[in-house]
């Protein structure tokens, strides 16, 4: 059976415009319900598809995190090219990390960070997510047990550059949180991984902005726009922007 990929969506509302970031093995569909509460209540929101995501493993493995970085820029660019002159950006996990880089290197209203984990310091963890994912993924193709287990042991034995620039992506994000000055707001849950949990506090800790926030959510693990408090996130995510000294109304 062949696998849809989820795909990119703008959804113009308010002159007020979010962008919209998913994980590293995740896609759209991870901010996709954050999306259309912020819509419905008259924000324009964009959330970009990065490359190699959404689709086959082996695809995600033949990407690398600098063409993912440059489609959040594109994303942001998108969103400037439509008119939008203020705008504010979230992500989760890996779209958590590139949230804060953003806000490091361009103008933003404000940042949301949802589980970023800005205090990875190797690759460990990540052939995991990899792993789980290209489990699901040929799951959904339909294949036997049989070839998963033989494709998946394949993975195994390729060697990506992926992992690695991830790490160092997340170490230089880290090193210039000093340089961020918008209002940021940062969510995790608390049964989240420890390294999710230690970068929130460092995160809160470490952004020059007098106007920052950490919310726990204690029900909740990693994804927490889809998990069982995805309508608190939503809720506070929207009740921080609106807070917001924006310009326009």
């Amino acid at each position: 059976m062949k696998v849809v990929a989820p795909k990119a969506f703008t959804l113009e509302g308010g002159k007020r415009a979010v962008l919209l970031l998913h994980g590293f093995t995740g896609s759209t569909k991870d901010v996709k319900k954050l999306g259309l509460y912020l819509h419905k209540r008259g924000y324009t929101c964009h959330a970009p598809m990065y490359t190699g995501h959404g689709v086959t493993p082996e695809e995600l493995l033949l990407s690398s995190p600098a063409e993912w970085w440059q489609d959040v820029v594109d994303g942001y660019n998108h969103l400037k090219n439509l008119g939008y002159e203020e705008i504010a950006v979230a992500g989760i996990s890996l779209g958590g990390v590139f949230s804060l880089k953003v806000a490091e290197e361009f103008p933003v209203k404000a940042v949301v960070s949802m589980c970023a984990p800005i205090k990875r310091n190797s690759t460990d963890g990540l052939f995991e997510r990899l792993y789980k994912y290209a489990k699901m993924y040929k799951s959904f193709e339909g294949k036997s047990k049989d070839e998963i287990i033989e494709e998946l042991e394949t993975l195994k034995k390729t060697n990506s550059e992926s992992f690695n620039g991830v790490y160092e992506m997340t170490e230089m994000t880290c090193d210039a949180l000093q340089h961020i000055h918008s209002p940021t707001l940062i969510l995790q849950g608390s049964l989240d991984d420890d390294l999710y949990q230690q970068s929130a506090s460092y995160i809160h800790e470490t952004v020059k902005t007098d106007e920052k926030e950490i919310i726990w959510y204690r029900e909740s693990g990693h994804i927490i726009t889809v998990g069982k408090e995805k309508e608190k996130v939503c809720e506070d995510v929207y009740e921080f922007l609106n807070h917001i000294d924006w310009i326009a109304s």
